[in-house]
């Protein structure tokens, strides 16, 4: 079993892919399970069953094996659960939301609203984590210790044994000062501290992320060459994940820092092109969707906004739909989901895109009037034309 990563705590999600649900509620805050943590709970069964435990308890039976492997994989999700949860306390008591914690083939991750508001609040946040791992490591420690001594069965013994283990390598794994793991964030807590600038802070920690994460991927290579294609593999996907959150964080803070105070109406594209709620899908296609390239068309009748319609809303459909359905009755209502006001903060809207699920395009309205669209390709491109003239650093 391959430690898992921690990942950045506000962008994390932007990696999660497959559909979440939603397990419990932990002191007001939501636990979600990405699907893709099955594959990680599976290779965790498996890896312990079938190589760990049959290796360093032989002689036990393949269906004890798969029920350590099983246990194992239950106290590993709980001692992610614990890790960050320790880390969604502090921010709460730093004032900072969450909109909770959410499982996934890296481990897991607090999706965390707002960057810190300081460098300390940034430093007790992120190293409340590993505090919580280390404990967890004590006290399956001295379970093991008193299964021990009361005789237990050697089964429960090789569970606690190790759940101790893998949460000292969880701990020291985290860290690592190299963005966005736990370490990196309290490097990027003393460097904003020291020279008081949060974007050269994280520039600073994330490149020692990205480094960090092609040593593991260089690590994963050696891995393959030597014949160990699961630990090799894992460091690479590990790697590649460090790597790119790193990249993503600084990207992420420097077009926060780029909208922060920016009302949207300044990015939107006024007189988009519109189609009536009475025509056939079919021409919606033909003569929307291919002409002009979108793949959201605002929906007016009587210079009223109704709602939109989506490539999404209508791919579907049959051939036989398509000629038979009105704009109307595939289209989406309006709703605070696909639409915002002029006067909203673009930083909030780029947040609020990045979510899992989220339109990549808003409809700009002052009461049931259109005004224009936004879209994530009109943020990124005045980015990129921001960060040609004006770099940060």
């Amino acid at each position: 079993m391959r430690p898992y990563h921690k990942n950045s705590h506000n962008h994390g999600s932007h990696y999660l892919g497959s559909k979440q649900y939603s397990l419990f509620k932990l002191s007001g805050f939501e636990v979600k399970l990405d699907l893709s943590w099955l594959l990680l709970a599976l290779l965790v069964s498996w890896t312990l069953a079938a190589g760990l435990f049959p290796a360093n308890y032989p002689e036990l039976s393949k269906s004890i094996y798969w029920w350590m492997g099983i246990a194992g994989a239950l106290g590993l999700f709980l001692s992610i659960i614990i890790h960050e949860f320790s880390h969604s306390v502090i921010a709460r008591l730093y004032g900072m939301p969450i909109r909770g914690i959410t499982l996934f083939i890296f481990g897991g991750v607090a999706e965390m609203e707002e960057e810190p508001p300081s460098p300390e609040s940034e430093f007790w946040m992120a190293i409340a984590g590993p505090i919580a791992s280390f404990a967890l490591a004590i006290i399956f420690y001295l379970l093991q210790i008193i299964m021990e001594m009361l005789s237990f069965p050697i089964s429960f013994i090789g569970v606690t044994n190790y759940l101790s283990h893998i949460n000292l390598i969880l701990a020291i794994f985290n860290l690592v000062p190299a963005f966005p793991l736990d370490g990196g964030r309290i490097f990027r807590a003393g460097l904003w501290k020291w020279k008081n600038n949060l974007i050269q802070a994280t520039w600073i920690s994330s490149r020692f992320g990205s480094w960090f994460g092609m040593f593991l991927i260089v690590l994963g290579i050696f891995g393959f060459i030597q014949g160990n294609f699961i630990g090799g593999m894992w460091w690479v996907l590990i790697g590649s994940f460090v790597r790119g959150t790193a990249i993503a964080s600084y990207s992420f803070l420097i077009m926060h820092e780029t909208l922060f105070g920016k009302p949207v109406s300044r990015f939107m594209k006024i007189n988009p092109v519109t189609a009536p709620p009475g025509i056939t899908v079919r021409k919606l296609v033909d003569d929307y969707f291919y002409k002009y390239y979108h793949n959201m068309i605002p929906v007016i009748e009587d210079d009223h906004l109704l709602g939109c319609v989506t490539t999404q809303d209508v791919k579907g459909l049959s051939p036989d739909e398509w000629e038979q359905c009105k704009v109307k009755d595939v289209m989406v209502f309006c709703s605070p989901d696909n639409t915002v006001t002029p006067d909203v903060d673009s930083a909030k809207v780029f947040k609020t895109m990045l979510r899992p699920g989220a339109c990549s395009q808003m409809m700009v309205v002052d009461d049931d009037n259109l005004l224009g669209i936004v879209s994530m390709t009109d943020f990124n491109e005045y980015l990129a034309l921001k960060m040609d003239l004006e770099p940060p650093l």
